[in-house]
């Protein structure tokens, strides 16, 4: 196994809608390692590439300095140039299998799942961890369809690799999903919408899922 459960406990991915003026991801990320986030993404839809590159770098480098693994989104070409620990695909992004291409049997594979079918295919692709959602809702995504608690547990059930939840989870209701047999959640808003990053933080890890 390429990435542990335990690295999927408290899984952060970055929004820049939420930085101030003249500010990079820089600074809230580090925030966030400090208080002990177990997992970075850099996600970036909009980005340019020479801005994508150079965030994946600086962020990179952050992330090594505090032993966690940062996952680029979508993007195994830059995953691979920065040597960042793998990447997080969509559906409708990059097939599994494509991904591996690029990278070799040595990154982290990541890939989104709804529904149990599309898990067990990723699992079946070589994905080395499965996200799924929205569980609750979105901040960041329009038009997303709600996963209910039942087909995320089914979910869990179906594959042998980890499962990490996302989409509107809050440390008040992420309680909801105890016993589903998740490895984590993600969080956008939950963290980096957040003033108060470490105390954020300690909500998420205090929670026993």
């Amino acid at each position: 196994m390429k990435i542990e459960r335990e690295r999927l406990r408290l899984y952060a991915v970055t929004d820049r809608h939420w930085l101030k003026a003249g500010e990079t991801l820089r600074k809230p990320v580090e925030e966030l390692l400090k208080a002990g986030v177990t997992c970075v993404q850099l996600r970036e839809k909009e980005a340019e590439e020479e801005l994508f590159l150079q965030e994946a770098e600086e962020l990179q480098q952050l992330c090594s300095r505090y032993g966690v693994p940062l996952i680029i989104n979508d993007r195994p070409d830059i995953a691979k140039a920065v040597q960042a620990a793998g990447v997080h695909v969509g559906l409708s992004d990059m097939t599994t299998e494509r991904a591996r291409e690029v990278l070799g049997e040595d990154f982290i594979i990541g890939v989104s799942a709804h529904n149990v079918q599309e898990a067990r295919a990723a699992e079946a692709a070589g994905a080395d961890y499965i996200g799924c959602g929205a569980v609750f809702g979105s901040s960041t995504k329009k038009d997303v369809t709600i996963l209910s608690k039942e087909e995320l547990k089914k979910i869990c059930r179906a594959v042998r690799i980890p499962v990490t939840a996302i989409g509107g989870i809050t440390p008040e209701n992420a309680v909801q999903l105890a016993g589903i047999g998740i490895a984590g959640v993600a969080a956008v808003k939950g963290l980096f919408g957040q003033k108060q990053k470490k105390e954020a933080v300690e909500k998420y890890l205090k929670l026993n899922l």
